[in-house]
């Protein structure tokens, strides 16, 4: 019952580390993903021009997808804002807005390079994607992503000690009849066999309950919020099948720690 008992509550607090982990990774992710590089072409650039250009941005490695915003698009954008802008803009002979591309790059890390290299092409204006402060966030977002996978280790590592060692009070209880196996000419392994059965399922046991407690819980949660917290600016990640893939770390957790725990708890009291 104690092994049981340990293991639960460790697995609790692994179980809540994990989700926590995962869904800071996960926001993290879809705001790098909404950093993008926004290039605005020069006012007399021609339709033949803007094509060239497009194609050229297409064809950087670094740059995984180009979406063409012409300036008549741009203003019957600007134009829904708000009714003076509806005005001011129908009130110009001339649209003063410029053509534009938005520039998803691969990776986030390369939002400077493409940006540079952007700025190079004939007939380009401007190439902007928040310098100085996508790069701030961007270490933000690295430090946070280090510390929650820090976090998640060290309390698997904990957990383990733990178990490991509330397991070695069991063995300690019976080390007299291992040494009665001993002495009658018991193999080690048929010795240590039945222990590291009786910890694998020791281990299995302990962490139904924190499967249970995710499974349920994580649901309930997420229905409760909407799939998002802070108004919805932050979504969550959705319950199925990420749920199951946490319950499958737990349940091997829980076993394989259970099965080392006993093995090296019993090794002690092999040799008489």
């Amino acid at each position: 019952m104690a092994s049981i008992i340990c293991t639960t509550i460790t697995l609790i607090l692994v179980a809540i580390a994990m989700v926590v982990t995962a869904n800071v990774n996960y926001v993290t992710k879809s705001m790098e993903e909404e950093l993008t590089v926004v290039v605005y072409a020069k006012k007399e650039t021609t339709e033949e021009q803007l094509k060239t250009i497009e194609n050229k941005i297409r064809n950087m490695s670094e740059v995984e997808e180009v979406v063409f915003k012409s300036k008549e698009e741009w203003r019957a954008e600007m134009m829904s804002y708000s009714e003076t802008l509806e005005v001011t803009l129908d009130y110009l002979e001339n649209n003063p807005l410029l053509d534009s591309y938005i520039v998803k790059v691969r990776e986030v890390d390369n939002l400077a390079k493409v940006a540079k290299e952007i700025r190079t092409l004939e007939g380009i204006e401007s190439a902007n994607y928040g310098e100085g402060m996508v790069e701030e966030i961007i270490s933000v977002f690295d430090i946070i992503k280090m510390a929650t996978i820090v976090i998640v280790i060290a309390l698997v590592i904990v957990t383990a000690f733990l178990i490991s060692n509330t397991i070695k009070l069991t063995i300690f209880s019976r080390r007299s009849e291992i040494e009665i196996m001993r002495l009658v000419g018991s193999s080690n392994i048929s010795i240590k066999m039945p222990f590291v059965i009786e910890g694998f399922l020791l281990g299995i046991i302990g962490s139904l309950v924190p499967i249970g407690l995710c499974i349920y819980g994580y649901i309930l949660m997420y229905e409760k919020l909407g799939g998002s917290i802070s108004f919805s600016a932050i979504e969550l990640i959705k319950p199925m099948p990420f749920v199951m893939y946490i319950s499958l770390a737990l349940l091997l957790i829980g076993s394989l720690v259970g099965m080392f725990g006993s093995s090296r708890a019993v090794r002690k009291y092999l040799k008489v």
